[in-house]
């Protein structure tokens, strides 16, 4: 029953804050603040709570499950699992959504209710994503994701906030229905072969599929995932969404939404069609040193600031998709850690440049300068994070982009060099942030001193600044946790070896006889 309260939390602190929004504007946002709290301390509980059996995650047993049919005439069950990766991920989701609540703080002051409700409800549905075991489960949650963030989007948004979140739910809604024909097809084809109509990812895992067959499923997943990655050239919507979306529904789309689409890469479509994929990875390798590049071209010419870091997480997603094809144990360490680092320093980008919008009533590069002597923690702050979106040794993002590069090397040096070559690009706009916002001679006379961060801006920052140098010195901890899942995926694409394949399903479905009897109250253990 554990991972289904990490769901429920949320939604239930959605609604209630909501209600409680109706008599009074304030308690929503403490409503949400304690939801995401207690979500944060289930997570962290869940992951110190076993570390011993982090070695059989996917051996095994996943470290907890909870199970209850939901539709059986049609093989659809209410299965959620976690094994260490899926609980970073959600560590992650509960740490970024506090960061959200708390810059809406002062933001958001109309229909405040209703906009932590529908805050907490994408949240939940990303903490879905990262737990269903059903692909219609799965799916259910994809599409929960969507409905909240268009809200954000085109309620709270800015000017052009209606044409924005019309984009991203087309884009994202497009994927989304092709990644349910996938779905289908690979559910009637495993029913036809087996005579056992399922949804269960475990049992899918043995379905034997034609090469042809195999490939176009595999693009089913695989766009859909890519549309919110967002890779080249499905990245359309991304800007858009990003330049018009209030400073906590940025904050959600740069750190946590996009890495739903890396998660179903890794937990999907490799797993599921490892020959196809193997046959696919080397167009998929180049498509994200291409969107390295790209990305890092088109934000240095960006004059919004926002626009600016939208394009940056463009670029960096690139080295998700390179390091998920490259598909050995550096390159999905790599990976791991740019999802996690990515989303913490993009995260705090975006509540810099939300800040800085509120006080100066502007996103245009042009208009800024000079604002250091006014503002010193946010320049220090904004010095910082630019310097880890950069790359900087020390800090987490360099750890990541390192490890891809040099498992990506290792499998083919073309795209790991091009890739290389958009870290040149991540200079220029990283410092041009710096340079054109906090240095240089003041390009306008504002007709207000503008205020520098507040005591409760300055803890969130602190804290995200402990956090991203924390993962740059020392990342051990993180590596540890995710390498028992990360051993078990590395060894999943083996073009033709259906058997090695089964094995890894039948194993999860039957567990060793010392994770049963370790197995959590509640729901936890094997099924």
């Amino acid at each position: 029953m554990m991972p289904a309260w990490l769901i429920i939390v949320p939604a239930a602190g959605g609604v209630a804050a909501w209600l409680l929004g109706r008599r009074n504007a304030g308690w929503p946002r403490m409503v949400a603040l304690a939801a995401m709290a207690i979500h944060l301390i289930l997570a962290a509980s869940l992951t110190l709570q076993r570390p011993g059996e982090a070695a059989i995650a996917f051996g095994g047993a996943w470290l907890y499950q909870f199970q209850m049919e939901w539709i059986p005439q049609l093989g659809i069950s209410f299965f959620l699992a976690a094994d260490s990766l899926s609980l970073v991920l959600i560590l992650l989701t509960g740490f970024l959504g506090i960061m959200a609540v708390a810059s809406a703080w002062n933001e958001i002051r109309e229909r405040t209710g209703f906009f932590y409700f529908n805050l907490l409800w994408v949240l939940a549905g990303i903490t879905g994503v990262f737990l269903a075991l059903d692909l219609f489960l799965f799916y259910f949650f994809w599409e929960m994701m969507l409905i909240p963030m268009y809200f954000i989007i085109a309620i709270w948004g800015h000017e052009n906030r209606v044409y924005a979140s019309v984009k991203f739910f087309l884009f994202t809604q497009a994927g989304g229905v092709l990644m349910l024909v996938a779905i289908l097809g690979l559910y009637f084809i495993h029913g036809r072969d087996t005579g056992v109509y399922t949804f269960n990812y475990l049992e899918l895992l043995g379905t034997k599929l034609p090469p042809a067959t195999a490939l176009w499923l595999m693009a089913g997943f695989f766009v859909a995932f890519a549309v919110k990655l967002p890779a080249v050239p499905f990245h359309c919507w991304l800007p858009d969404a990003h330049t018009e979306a209030p400073t906590p529904g940025s904050v959600v789309l740069a750190g946590l939404l996009l890495k739903t689409g890396a998660y179903g890469l890794l937990r999907f479509v490799v797993p599921l069609f490892p020959s196809a994929s193997s046959e696919f990875a080397p167009f998929a390798m180049m498509l994200g040193a291409a969107a390295i590049l790209y990305g890092a071209l088109q934000a240095v010419g960006q004059t919004d600031l926002k626009r600016l870091v939208a394009y940056t997480s463009v670029s960096h997603m690139g080295f998700v998709l390179l390091g998920i094809f490259a598909w050995n144990r550096l390159a999905l360490e790599g990976v791991v850690m740019q999802i996690i680092c990515h989303g913490i320093s993009t995260g705090a980008l975006f509540i810099l440049a939300g800040t800085l919008q509120e006080r100066l009533k502007t996103r245009d590069l042009r208009r800024m300068g000079g604002l250091w002597p006014a503002m010193p923690r946010m320049g220090a702050a904004m010095m910082l994070f630019s310097l880890a979106s950069l790359g900087l040794p020390g800090l987490g993002n360099f750890i990541a982009e390192f490890l891809v590069l040099l498992g990506a090397y290792r499998v083919s040096a073309p795209p790991a060099v091009l890739a290389s070559l958009g870290l040149i690009g991540s200079c220029v706009y990283s410092l041009r942030i710096v340079q054109h916002t906090f240095h240089g001679p003041s390009k306008e006379e504002w007709e207000w001193k503008p205020a520098d961060l507040s005591f409760r801006e300055t803890a969130v920052m602190a804290v995200m600044v402990a956090a991203i140098v924390w993962l740059g010195l020392y990342p051990q901890p993180v590596l540890t946790v995710v390498r028992p899942s990360i051993e078990q995926l590395e060894h999943i694409r083996t073009p033709g070896d259906d058997a090695l394949r089964a094995e890894w399903a039948t194993r999860a479905l039957h567990p060793r006889p010392q994770a049963a009897a370790s197995g959590s109250s509640g729901g936890g253990g094997c099924p």
